[in-house]
This record gives structure tokens, C-alpha cells and sequence, in this order.
């Protein structure tokens, strides 16, 4: 029995379990080019059609491993898209960490997608996929967070989607570039999120969605992989809006191959030697390796920078290259990041005095230091922990965001910029303030989805915010037309750089952190000609 019908044949199992626990209908069946499928709908919304594991690509197993994403093959019988699908190979997050939480089965057999809809075909309604975070190495899309049900109910198509995680996702080689038909290796995973939109471009209509009216959404290592989408040529026209939520590559990527050391194929290289593989045979050896074996390896400290690389063909050249001269898709785009994106991610070791923030600073960056001083002042260790959480979170996260605004002005297309430090009723709310992924569960507008005890000003702001997230994928401007009184949201532009932020009210303002923004411009020296 193949991977795809053992899958079919759990699934058809499943839905009976599924069914007299959640009360769920089987819903009408749809015909996909990846043949029928079959989904469900709640017992209280008839209206609402939910869809769990769609394959929108043949399971990347044995000869398929390390390749692009190759058609599935339908079958005859309907797929029971009423179970979530695997999770693609990943190790788990550490027991008792911040965002430690059960997965559904891990696979490698792991390419499918989810769709909420409360359309018919015909309707036409903007569609919103969804790329989940997770560093690029963890994550699904099937993650409750990520559940799309209520913004279904406010009348767009929401669809998330599984892609390779790792060294399955990102792993270059020499031996696998030049059995390419490209001479390229690695990038799989963005390959495998591409598939995913041209599935979306070739069927959403059948489940009341516009193919013309597509938004690719994403946070963290899905902000990174909107990013990358933009940027390359191989998704031109396959969405016409993108939001990234906190994460971007305007600092640099890998490039395939090179005479120096630090190219993806030499670290590929690399990581295949430690695993036993060289040689004129190490594409078929790594085929034939066991998928866990690869897995353990990638796991190690260390082991395998997960990134997408520059190869000429994917990514023509760096992303902040591809964006200065204008060269990446012209689509609105709305782009922000998160007050302490440091607090979750450091955790513990977020340094609590003086000397600790000016050892990390001068050792990483001996060459700002100075500046870094007069930007993020720290007079004494009381001062020390806000200061370093705002130069992480400003280094990793809201630089990038403000500079991918920015450079949106290299194409005709508006951007927004928003920043967003709401804290959520997070138990140790006061330790973690508004954290990294903190803004989520208000964009979904799937407060319940979390345990924490949320006030009224909480439930305004996930409906203000999905708002805005509903209206940007429906028209292109994040502005209600004829909803919700709202404040305005002003484009961004250069030389006002005009923001919204979402804090205990939602308040526009201009030059947000423009000292630190400016201290960091220096640094990356990106948005000079």
C-alpha cells in the first residue's frame, strides 16, 4: 500500500472517531487535480466547509527526496480530507518550552494543505495562505493557532500548508545539483510552497475562492518564506497581496556555490560526510539514508544552518539586491513585527545587568558599539534587560520589517507598517510583554485557541486586527471599506515612514524608533545605494 493510500485509509477510519466526538458532516465533494476530495462541516455551521489534508504534491519519498515537488497522481476513490495530515520531519520543541506543543504524526510523506471555507463556487471570495514559522526546521499548518474557521466566517478562504522542514527542505549538494535539470540543489521547501500556490491558483475557485484575489501570509520563518516569494520569479503571479509578520532576509542569504567557504553545497558537503556519504554516489546514498537518521544529525547544535540559498534560479540574487532595484513582485504588501520578539525566543537568558549586555555587545558588534550605547542606553542593570530586548527584537525583527517597507518604494505597489505591542494575558505576562508570535492568535482572530484569560480589550483588538488583515486581502489596503469604525492605517513611505500601532489602543505614528532604526541602517548598510 502506497504512503497516499495508507493515508486515505487512516483517514477513512479516522472520520468516524472524529465524527461522534465533534458532531462533524461529511461536506461536498470537490473535484481537485489532485482527484476528489471529501471534507467536513460543523453540526452549527452548515455553511462552513472545512478540508484537512488535501496532497497538493506526490509524497517526496525515496527517489523523490531531495528533488522538487513532483503532480500527485489521483486516485478513484475521494480523499477524506477530515484528519489532519502529518507534520513534516522535524525534531520536537524542548519539553517545557515556550512554544512547546504536541504534533501530529511527523513524516515525510507530509505535503498537504488545509482550507476553511464558507464559499461556493462562483463566489469568488479573497483567498489568505497561510506559511507557519518555526525557524524553518519546525511547525505545521495544522497547528490550532492556524485553525482558519473564523475568518472563514468573515468571507475569505484561509488555506495553510505543510513544507519541508531541515535538511529535507533546504539541504544543497553538489551531487544533487548536477543531476538538476537547473544545476541548482536545496530550496526545496520554498519549491514545495510554490507547488502549494500554483495548486491554490489552478483549484481555489472550486471551493468559492479568487485565484486573482490570493494573499500569502506568514510569521517568523513564514514571514522569511513570503519574503523569499516575493523576491523570486518562479511564484510571479501566483498571489497579488503578501503580509509578513516578523521575519525577513534583507541581511543576507548563502549562495549556492562559491570558491570561499560558507556556500550551501559546501555545507551540504558537510553534513553529508558526518553522516558516512561522499562521492560520485552521494545523491542515491542520501536518498537511501533512513529519513530519522538525517533527522538526528540536522538536530545536532549546530549541525545544519537551515536557509534558503541563492542559486541563480529560485533567488536570482540576494533579496535586499532584488528588492533596491525593484525587481520582486509588484503586490501591496503590510509588514511588522512585535515589541519583545526577544522575551519568548531568550527566555532565562535574557541578560539581567549592565556587564552582561556590554560583554554581548561589544562581542558581536565591536564595530557599533558605540552607537549601539547611545541608541539603547544602559545606565545602570535595571536598564540592562529593556535595553537588550529592544536591540534584539530591533536587530532580528522590526529592522528588517521597516526596511522591507521601505524598499517597497522600488515598486509601484503601497506598503504598510505596522508594530504591534499589545501584550497578551500570558500567565508571566510582565516577563514576556508582546513576544514573538504574540500577535497571532488577534490576527486570526482565535483568542480561544490559547488559555489565557483574555479581557474584552483583547477581543476588540483580534477583531479590529483580523479587520484589517481581511480588508488588506480583499482590496489590497488594510482600510475597511463599509465595516468596522477604525482608525486609519497611512501607508507608509519613506520619508514620513507612517505606522499603526496595535497597543492599548491602535494609535497611527510616524518614524517609529527612528535612532535605533538608524543605528541598524548603518550596520547592514542595505537601503544605501
Amino acid at each position: 500500500m502506497t504512503p497516499l493510500a495508507r493515508r486515505f485509509a487512516f483517514a477513512s477510519a479516522a472520520f468516524f472517531l472524529a465524527a461522534s466526538v465533534a458532531s462533524a458532516q461529511f461536506g461536498p465533494v470537490k473535484l481537485t487535480t489532485s482527484g476528489y476530495v471529501m471534507g467536513f462541516v460543523g453540526e452549527h455551521e452548515p455553511d462552513l466547509h472545512t478540508y484537512l489534508g488535501i496532497p497538493y504534491a506526490a509524497p517526496p519519498l525515496g527517489d523523490l527526496r531531495f528533488r522538487p515537488p513532483r503532480p500527485v497522481t489521483p486516485g478513484r476513490t475521494p480523499i477524506d480530507a477530515i484528519v489532519e495530515p502529518p507534520s513534516c520531519m522535524q525534531a520536537p520543541y524542548p519539553e517545557g518550552g515556550f512554544y512547546a506543543q504536541p504534533l501530529v504524526e511527523v513524516s515525510e510523506d507530509c505535503l498537504y494543505l488545509n482550507l476553511w471555507t464558507a464559499g461556493d463556487e462562483g463566489d469568488r471570495l479573497p483567498v489568505m495562505v497561510w506559511i507557519h514559522g518555526g525557524a524553518l526546521t519546525r511547525g505545521s499548518g495544522s497547528l490550532p493557532l492556524y485553525d482558519g474557521t473564523a475568518l472563514a466566517r468573515k468571507g475569505v478562504v484561509v488555506v495553510t500548508v505543510n513544507y519541508r522542514l531541515g535538511a529535507f527542505g533546504y539541504l544543497a549538494h553538489p551531487a544533487l545539483s548536477a543531476e538538476s535539470d537547473q544545476g541548482v540543489s536545496g530550496n526545496y521547501g520554498v519549491l514545495d510552497q510554490i507547488f502549494a500556490l500554483q495548486w491554490v491558483r489552478d483549484n481555489i475557485a472550486t471551493f468559492g475562492g479568487d485565484p486573482d484575489r490570493v494573499t500569502i501570509f506568514g510569521e517568523s520563518a513564514g514571514a522569511w518564506s513570503v519574503n523569499v516569494l516575493q523576491a523570486s520569479p518562479l511564484a510571479r503571479g501566483l498571489f497579488q497581496r503578501a503580509i509578513g509578520q516578523s521575519g525577513g532576509f534583507f541581511d543576507g542569504l548563502p549562495v549556492l556555490r562559491s570558491s570561499e567557504d560558507g556556500s550551501a553545497e559546501s555545507a551540504g558537503e558537510a553534513f553529508a560526510k558526518r553522516l558516512g556519504i561522499d562521492g560520485v554516489d552521494a545523491a542515491s546514498r542520501l536518498r537511501e539514508l533512513d529519513a530519522e537518521a538525517i533527522l538526528a544529525e540536522a538536530s545536532k547544535q549546530g549541525a545544519f544552518a537551515t536557509r534558503p540559498n541563492v542559486d541563480g534560479w529560485v533567488l536570482p540574487k540576494q533579496i535586499a539586491e532584488i528588492y533596491r532595484s525593484g525587481e520582486q513582485a509588484d503586490v501591496p504588501v503590510l509588514v511588522g513585527s512585535n515589541r519583545d520578539e526577544a522575551t519568548s525566543l531568550m527566555g532565562r537568558m535574557l541578560p539581567s545587568n549592565k556587564s552582561g549586555v556590554e560583554f554581548l555587545v561589544k562581542s558581536q558588534f565591536p564595530d557599533v558599539a558605540d552607537e549601539f550605547f547611545e541608541a539603547y542606553p544602559v545606565p545602570d542593570d535595571a536598564a540592562a534587560r529593556r535595553a537588550f530586548i529592544d536591540a534584539f527584537s530591533d536587530r532580528v525583527f522590526a529592522w528588517h520589517m521597516k526596511t522591507w517597507a521601505t524598499l517597497s518604494e522600488t515598486v509601484p505597489s503601497p506598503a504598510w507598517l505596522y508594530f504591534f505591542s499589545h501584550a497578551p494575558p500570558h500567565p508571566e505576562k510582565d516577563f514576556y510583554g508582546a513576544y514573538h508570535a504574540a500577535e497571532i492568535a488577534y490576527a486570526f482572530d482565535n483568542l480561544d485557541k490559547l488559555d489565557y484569560e483574555y479581557a474584552a480589550e483583547d477581543r476588540e483588538l483580534a477583531e479590529a486586527m483580523s479587520g484589517y488583515w481581511i480588508a488588506f486581502a480583499a482590496t489590497g489596503d488594510p482600510n475597511p471599506l463599509g465595516g468596522p469604525d477604525l482608525p486609519a492605517w497611512p501607508e507608509f513611505r519613506p520619508d514620513t515612514a507612517r505606522h499603526l500601532e496595535f497597543g492599548s489602543t491602535i494609535e497611527a505614528g510616524s518614524h517609529l524608533h527612528r535612532d535605533r532604526m538608524a543605528l541598524w541602517d548603518r550596520f547592514f548598510e542595505v537601503t544605501q545605494p
